[in-house]
């Protein structure tokens, strides 16, 4: 009885995992580094590596945490704060994109006097017609979202698996066709990433945008896995609720991007 846990608190073990992840993240930013300076990527890719297979380890830690019952009503409550401050760290992300775009789209540099000679999108640059597949992607995505609520809706207030279950999938395989099609965007796009202001802006907002978007199918593709092995309940889904957060953060950084970077700044 002196043992008996008397508080709605779980005290974690030790874990190697927060140091392994610094360790991995170093080597991450060093081969970045090189691989810039011309030395390969491979510093780079074993570091990356490393890292998703903390994230794995970890993550399969506390699911195993969250099995046991230790996910008490406190503890999840502190989990969904955290959840909560990592996407406003990730909000703030984006805003240094949108900022340096904005910022040189209403003060372009031109060759001689800055903001006078200059003009946006830079000459030279084809910019996408928004109301074509720029239009269409953005459909896809906000469907997605739908699909993703239409299973959270399912789990929680009906209890539905069945219902949560097509939810899933059919938002994973939209979230699918959006990164497909992004990339054949990419593969026709007029201008390059390096030698121009509006080239870097976009690929650097849109690209971190496509990677957000490969993340998140693979964070739901993971909560299709845990549905199909019986781990959630209407109470208990703290894993797919913060999966449906993260996606429908991503559908309106889109949104924004969709308005600012492909309508207005184009």
């Amino acid at each position: 009885m002196a043992h008996a846990k008397n508080h709605d608190y779980h005290i974690l073990p030790p874990s190697i995992w927060p140091f392994l992840g610094a360790v991995c993240g170093f080597f991450m930013l060093i081969g970045a580094v090189l691989w810039m300076k011309g030395s390969g990527p491979w510093l780079f890719a074993a570091g990356f590596v490393g890292v998703l297979g903390v994230m794995f380890a970890w993550w399969s830690d506390v699911v195993r945490e969250s099995n046991a019952g230790d996910h008490t009503p406190v503890v999840r409550i502190g989990l969904r704060y955290g959840f909560i401050f990592f996407i406003m760290s990730e909000v703030m992300f984006f805003a240094a994109w949108f900022w340096s775009f904005f910022k040189h789209a209403i003060y372009p540099m031109g060759p001689d006097s800055p903001g006078i000679d200059g003009v946006w999108p830079p000459e030279g640059i084809v910019t996408f017609d928004p109301w074509h597949l720029p239009l269409i992607n953005t459909l896809i995505l906000l469907c997605s979202g739908a699909a993703a609520t239409w299973a959270h809706h399912a789990l929680v207030h009906e209890n539905n698996r069945n219902d949560m279950k097509w939810g899933l999938i059919l938002a994973i395989l939209l979230g699918a066709i959006f990164t497909v099609f992004q990339a054949y965007e990419y593969s026709h796009a007029a201008f390059g990433f390096g030698g121009n202001i509006y080239g870097a802006n976009f690929f650097m907002a849109t690209g971190f945008h496509g990677a957000h978007v490969i993340i998140g199918t693979i964070f739901l593709a993971v909560c299709l896995i845990r549905l199909l092995a019986g781990q959630f309940t209407p109470t208990k889904h703290i894993g797919f609720e913060a999966a449906a957060w993260y996606w429908h953060f991503v559908d309106v950084v889109w949104l924004f991007l969709f308005a600012a970077v492909y309508i207005w700044g184009g």
